[in-house]
């Protein structure tokens, strides 16, 4: 009964190592993907990083902290 499942687990094993040693070409982490973007940066030395100050993060969300208020006015409705 556990013939064929085990069968079927031991090709796929061979075929996973077969395909690690390169056999199928090489693995896509083999090399640098994507170097035009590197290629492509235009002075990437002006990029500045700087500190938030207060003013800008008076707007930002506390995270873990409770959710802010909506200032938005209620009323009844009229029956």
């Amino acid at each position: 009964m556990l013939r064929w499942p085990i069968a079927i687990l031991f090709v796929v094993n061979v075929l996973a190592f077969v395909a690690l040693r390169g056999v199928f070409g090489p693995t896509p982490i083999a090399s640098a993907r994507e170097t035009n973007h590197l290629n492509r940066q235009i002075h990437p030395d002006w990029l500045k990083v700087r500190p938030v100050s207060a003013a800008d993060a008076a707007d930002q969300a506390v995270v873990g902290g409770p959710a802010p208020e909506a200032p938005i006015s209620t009323s009844e409705l009229p029956q």
